[in-house]
């Protein structure tokens, strides 16, 4: 959750930031700065090098959430809302859970599935209709992000569980800096004077928050509760966002988002029920943990 917190203001940065910054500037050069925290962070800590295989993982999970994702919903918000984007962007859980059955091979309930695809169904209804009954370009431009982002969560939550949550983004974001260092120079202002300070504060929100510090707990939390179940938890991201677009750029909350966020929280409250029960395990040790595996596992069979 505190993952999607931190995401959930990445739109309304974004469409702060691209008032006075170049699009692709905005989406590749948040990498660029986030790779130097990295950096700094994987230097400080003497974290071991990825090996083999490990390399190759690493370039797919950045060009999902390093590029892929960052690139294409900056370009949508030169052109829409960010409470318009915000709904496209509340597909991310049914992109990460089929990603997540794909790449981990994990195994879920129907309910889940049901309690999913409606809470999907009901985002892209009302994206449909906020639209005036058709979709822009703006919209592929975030159904794109959103495929990018659900590849690079469910192969980065894999990574994280061998690398560990911070050092596999650091790593992604290192192993990025050669390529796009050539178009974030090429597309950088002329002069810093020029930018507004408004302009620059959401730049700088998403290159340390949503580019880096986010997916500590983001990949941490999908490593350890599954991918597609932790990730349904996008599901609230949409309407942490249309408070966040409220707020910082006084775009207006209507009615029927109200309706919408209430009908998905729901979804999410039946597709997660299971699942809370697991979170209060630690507590009571290792040996109540493991009457309830079985317990859950007799339930299964």
């Amino acid at each position: 959750m505190l993952g999607v917190l931190g995401f959930s203001l990445t739109l309304p940065a974004t469409r702060l930031a691209v008032v006075d910054l170049d699009p692709t500037f905005v989406g590749l050069g948040r990498a660029i700065v986030a790779a130097g925290l990295a950096a700094i962070a994987l230097w400080v800590a003497k974290a071991p090098k990825p090996v083999g295989r490990q390399w190759l993982r690493l370039g797919a999970t950045a060009m999902g959430v390093v590029v892929g994702f960052p690139l294409l919903s900056t370009w949508a918000m030169k052109s829409v809302p960010a409470s318009h984007g915000a709904v496209i962007v509340g597909l991310l859980p049914l992109s990460t859970a089929l990603f997540g059955v794909w790449l981990a091979s994990e195994r879920l309930r129907l309910r889940f599935w049901v309690s999913t695809f409606m809470g999907s169904a009901v985002i892209a209804a009302f994206s449909f209709s906020s639209g005036g009954g058709s979709f822009q370009t703006a919209d592929f431009l975030l159904l794109g992000a959103v495929v990018a982002a659900g590849f690079g969560y469910a192969e980065g939550a894999r990574l994280s569980r061998e690398l560990g949550a911070w050092q596999t983004i650091s790593w992604a974001l290192v192993l990025c800096v050669p390529v796009l260092i050539l178009p974030v120079l090429m597309t950088a202002p002329n002069s810093i004077s020029a930018v507004g300070w408004t302009s620059l504060l959401g730049f700088a929100y998403v290159s340390v928050v949503s580019m880096y510090l986010a997916f500590f707990a983001w990949y941490k939390g999908l490593a350890m509760g599954g991918i597609a179940r932790v990730g349904q938890l996008q599901l609230l991201q949409p309407f942490l966002t249309l408070v966040g677009a409220a707020i910082i750029l006084n775009e207006v909350i209507h009615l029927s988002q109200v309706i919408v966020a209430i009908a998905v929280l729901i979804c999410v409250i039946v597709g997660r029920r299971s699942v809370l029960v697991l979170v209060l395990v630690p507590v009571h040790g290792a040996a109540a943990n493991n009457t309830l595996q079985g317990t859950l596992r007799d339930k299964s069979t």
